[in-house]
């Protein structure tokens, strides 16, 4: 735990240096780590310490006395009597009393406590590991955050490209009408066109504050529309599967390890030294009817042989919950490679997209070229001229795309083989 708290510590000491580099931005990695950081289940950790120490604290006192305080007032049929009366020697009464304390102190108990304290830090580590299983789901919506934004962000710059290509075509069209040249109405359509980009930047802003906000509760820090998301870089993924389920069966196991020696430890011989002490009537002294003290103390030894009558079944009842979690950890593996192929297609696809997408983006912006030049030339209207420059824009947006989606898919990628 305080491994973890260092290591947190460290990487958000080194995000904040790094901030002063630059006046607003962020990183992916940096929302990783805020993210865990900030969401209330990590509060977890400190009450799964807690509960470890008070537990370990109450297994360990059973190395102490364990002391009782007992009492009994009994009727019985008959006592103990002399054949003949001898004077001097009282008939004892069938009414007896007792009342005494006894410490019971341990010596040997078979490995049962050092087992109990096996379970128990089992426990702490599954329970730790289980909390970092749902901290690690995190990752998944902050990249569908963090890269929803970057896709806005890149939309909006191309958006703002295809208002400057919009604005040239009106300039050139306005100067022709002024001329007499052009009908006004291929201005209007212009017009038109570049307020509905405008409107379009308004949709694409909003979508983003939606995000950013979002994103800011997860972080707990404030984001607004002058905070720069930086590109995360490409990665080079591997082969292995490293998910922290893993772990958890691995943890799984070792419980099942420690309740074994618990069923060996309860069924070895216990010894233990003890001492009783109080008043009775009788007490050890049975010719008597007063209430005297009395005393015994020594060693107990104690072998639970009715134990093994289900030793064997026990320890059946653990191999097979050992086999069940080897075969979730084989369905695990199993789901996570299918997971694994499934987002390779994807990778794979996107990046035979791009492939050809500079292509289409050089063609159409070379018959955009063109139509400008047609336009102001009176060649073509503007009906035209904006289906081509829609035309650019629409392939602008498709790289823009291809490029966001491979990255996110490559992200998914390593969160689902947990690297």
């Amino acid at each position: 735990m305080k491994n973890i708290k260092l290591i947190l510590t460290a990487s958000f000491l080194l995000f904040l240096f790094s901030a002063k580099g630059q006046s607003d931005f962020i990183t992916l990695d940096s929302c990783y780590l805020l993210a865990k950081q900030n969401y209330p289940l990590v509060k977890q950790y400190e009450l799964i310490a807690k509960t470890r120490e008070y537990t370990l604290e109450n297994i360990s006192k059973g190395f102490l006395p364990q002391i009782n305080i007992n009492g009994q007032a009994t009727y019985q049929s008959d006592v103990t009597q002399l054949p003949k009366s001898i004077p001097g020697v009282p008939v004892l009464t069938r009414d007896q009393y007792k009342i005494y304390a006894e410490i019971n102190q341990p010596i040997y108990d078979g490995g049962v406590i050092k087992a109990q304290k096996e379970i128990q830090e089992a426990n702490t580590i599954a329970d730790q590991q289980k909390l970092e299983i749902e901290l690690y789901q995190l990752k998944d919506r902050v990249n569908q955050l963090y890269f929803g934004v970057l896709m806005i962000d890149a939309q909006l710059k191309q958006n703002d490209l295809m208002k400057k290509d919009i604005q040239s075509g009106l300039e050139k069209i306005n100067a022709l009408v002024a001329n007499g040249v052009a009908l006004k109405s291929n201005a209007d359509i212009l017009k038109a066109e570049l307020l509905k980009a405008g409107q379009q930047t308004v949709e694409l802003s909003s979508s983003r504050k939606a995000m950013t906000d979002m994103l800011g509760l997860f972080i707990d820090r404030h984001l607004n529309e002058n905070t720069v998301f930086k590109k995360p870089a490409d990665i080079i993924l591997s082969n292995g599967i490293k998910r922290p389920e893993l772990l958890m069966f691995d943890y799984q196991n070792k419980i099942f390890d420690a309740q074994n020696n618990l069923l060996s430890g309860r069924n070895r011989p216990k010894i233990s030294f003890f001492v009783q002490g109080g008043f009775g009537k009788p007490a050890f002294n049975i010719l008597s009817n007063d209430f005297d003290p009395f005393y015994i103390g020594g060693l107990r030894l104690n072998f639970p042989v009715s134990g093994f009558y289900s030793l064997k079944n026990g320890r059946k009842l653990l191999d097979i919950n050992k086999r069940n979690v080897e075969v979730q950890r084989q369905t695990f593996v199993f789901n996570t490679q299918i997971a694994v192929k499934q987002q390779n297609a994807e990778i794979l696809k996107f990046r035979q997209f791009l492939k050809t997408d500079d292509e289409i983006i050089s063609l159409r912006e070379s018959v955009k070229k063109v139509s400008l030049a047609q336009l102001q030339n009176g060649v073509i209207n503007s009906n035209d001229y904006i289906r081509d420059v829609n035309a650019e824009d629409l392939a602008q947006q498709n790289k823009i795309l291809h490029k966001i989606h491979m990255l996110m898919a490559e992200y998914k990628q390593q969160n689902i083989m947990g690297e």
